[in-house]
């Protein structure tokens, strides 16, 4: 159990504060802080605001923080202690302390890959990102995200039942799931799994906190993966702070007609690994995780080889000339030679079988078949 000095100097220093951190190794414990004068403290460069925080604190907020402490599996995972992830330590400006639910506080310490991109992404991107997650989760990686709808959601899920599981960071106390649509899927990772927060449990959602949550991510991780993402994208954010910190950055390319595929394409001119194959990973990471490629299979291709709704040719014809780029449908009647009537009745058969996504705008794309 957390001591309440700790629960004291977390309610008082600003997430990310260095002084904070850099004041409690120099003195040892937030035992030895308290034992200070305000005086000194605030001598040492510390906020007055929360030097005066951490010398009057707010005890109901620091009973609240110790009573949800004392639920199943959670956990104070304090800066120096033994499961305090050591990855976390290199970074500019490590959490005093991370809010733990779940089981597996050792998987803190592990092998893990973060995966990140849109809230909005189209079907492909999320089939994507599902995959992706558990094929290298199957293989032992731990998949880490920020619990979004999105792709973060598709990451997570993919990798739930997944040996390697899936860690979920928030932007708020654990006891304020947010957004609230993944309530169901935050209580199966806490389950099995581990929910991580630098924020004491009361804490709601804000803005800023989402970039402080985000340098958490990059810094659990070996190396952060972007699946589809807009130039104004946080993703980009989490992958900036990755090659900060010195790790690898990956990034799946798309069509250059497809705005979301734009963010990966600028991480791609900037130095990131293009990435077509989950095992594409594994080589990058393969000294770091100190595994033999040969043992590593290839992913499996789901829906390369479906057969089509019909054999009729006009159905391969039509295919063929959408691709893999957007087409409006007035594009597709002028470049097949198909009726109007064809062409619409054709798409939405397609659309059924999964083998056509519909856009906005009416647009549509070629999708690999999903099962």
């Amino acid at each position: 159990m957390a001591t309440d000095a700790w629960l004291t100097l977390l309610h008082a220093a600003p997430p990310g504060d260095r002084r904070w951190l850099a004041a409690l190794v120099a003195h040892g414990s937030p035992e030895a802080l308290l034992a200070r004068s305000r005086q000194s403290l605030v001598s040492d460069g510390l906020r007055e605001d929360s030097v005066d925080r951490f010398k009057s604190p707010d005890m109901p907020a620091v009973q609240r923080a110790s009573a949800w402490l004392g639920g199943a599996n959670r956990r104070l995972v304090t800066f120096g202690s033994e499961h305090y992830p050591p990855l976390l330590v290199n970074i500019a400006d490590p959490p005093l302390a991370l809010w733990v639910e779940g089981p597996s506080p050792a998987l803190l310490s592990g092998a893990q890959l973060a995966m990140v991109g849109s809230r909005n992404p189209t079907s492909g991107g999320r089939d994507t990102a599902e995959q992706f997650s558990r094929y290298l989760a199957e293989r032992g990686l731990t998949i880490t995200s920020g619990l979004a709808i999105g792709i973060d959601g598709a990451s997570h899920r993919g990798a739930l039942e997944q040996i390697g599981g899936t860690i979920a960071v928030l932007g708020s106390g654990l006891d304020t799931i947010y957004p609230h649509d993944h309530t169901g899927l935050a209580r199966s990772i806490a389950e099995r799994w581990l929910l991580v927060s630098e924020y004491p449990p009361g804490t709601k959602p804000s803005k800023h906190h989402f970039p402080q949550r985000n340098r958490i991510i990059a810094g659990l991780t070996l190396g952060t993966l972007v699946v589809e993402a807009t130039l104004r994208s946080g993703s980009l954010i989490t992958a900036k702070l990755a090659a900060e910190c010195g790790r690898e950055v990956f990034a799946i390319p798309g069509s250059i007609h497809n705005p979301l595929a734009r963010g990966c394409h600028r991480l791609i001119r900037n130095g990131a690994k293009l990435v077509e194959e989950a095992a594409d990973i594994f080589v990058e990471l393969a000294p770091q995780l100190k595994i033999d490629l040969a043992s590593v299979p290839p992913p499996s291709r789901n829906g390369a080889h479906h057969d089509l709704p019909t054999e009729d040719p006009e159905y391969r014809k039509l295919l063929d000339t959408l691709g893999f780029e957007p087409r409006s449908i007035t594009d597709l009647i002028d470049r097949s030679g198909l009726t109007a009537a064809e062409t619409s009745s054709m798409l939405l058969v397609l659309e059924l079988e999964g083998f056509v996504e519909a856009l906005p705008g009416g647009r549509y794309l070629r999708v690999a078949k999903r099962d």
